[in-house]
C-alpha cells in the first residue's frame, strides 16, 4: 500500500502505481515459484528464512527502481512529445533506458553470481534468490509493467499532460 501510494504521489496518476504493483508482485511471485520449483533439485538448502526475505525485499527494490525509471521517462516524453502516439511515446522511453536496464543488471548479476559461486554455505540461497530476481527485474518492468499502464490508458493520455504544462507556464 505504500508503494502504490509513493508512486502515486510521485506520478499523480493511479495507472503507474498499479503499473508497478503488478510488477513487483510479477518479480516475488516469480522468484517464489522458482526457489519452490528447485528446492528439492539443486545441491545446496533453499530454505524461506531471513536470508531469503531479505533477497526479496533487494529485489523488490531494485525492481521498483528500474520499473520507475522506464515510467518517469514515458511520463517526461508525454509531456515533451505533446502530439506524439502512445507507441511512439512508449517506443522511445524503452529504448533510451533499456541500455541502463541491461547495463545494471547484467554488473548485479555479476557481483551476485560471483557471491554464489564462491559465497559460503549460507549466503548461498540468498544469492540463488537474487540472480533469479535480477533476471525477473531487468525484463518486467518493460515487459509487464508497461504493458499494465497501457491497458489501463486505453484512449487517456499516459500522464497529466496539462497540469505539467500549466505548472511550467505560470513558472
Amino acid at each position: 500500500m505504500a508503494i502504490f501510494l509513493y508512486i502515486f504521489f510521485r506520478f499523480r496518476d493511479w495507472r503507474y502505481s498499479a503499473g508497478t504493483i503488478l510488477t513487483l508482485i510479477h518479480d516475488v511471485l516469480v522468484t517464489l515459484i522458482v526457489f519452490s520449483f528447485f528446492k528439492n533439485i539443486v545441491p545446496f538448502p533453499l530454505e524461506i528464512d531471513q536470508h531469503f526475505i531479505a533477497a526479496i525485499l533487494t529485489v523488490i527494490g531494485f525492481s521498483m527502481n528500474d520499473t520507475v525509471i522506464v515510467f518517469d521517462r514515458i511520463r517526461e516524453y508525454s509531456r515533451d512529445l505533446r502530439g506524439a502516439d502512445k507507441t511512439t511515446i512508449i517506443n522511445r522511453a524503452i529504448n533510451d533506458t533499456l541500455s541502463r536496464t541491461i547495463m545494471t543488471s547484467v554488473t548485479v548479476f555479476l557481483v551476485i553470481l560471483i557471491l554464489f559461486v564462491f559465497g559460503g554455505e549460507v549466503t548461498r540461497g540468498f544469492a540463488f534468490a537474487m540472480l533469479i530476481g535480477i533476471i525477473t527485474g531487468a525484463y518486467s518492468s518493460i515487459f509487464v509493467g508497461v504493458p499494465v499502464l497501457v491497458d489501463f490508458a486505453k484512449d487517456k493520455p499516459l500522464g497529466d499532460v496539462d497540469t505539467v504544462v500549466e505548472k511550467k507556464k505560470v513558472s
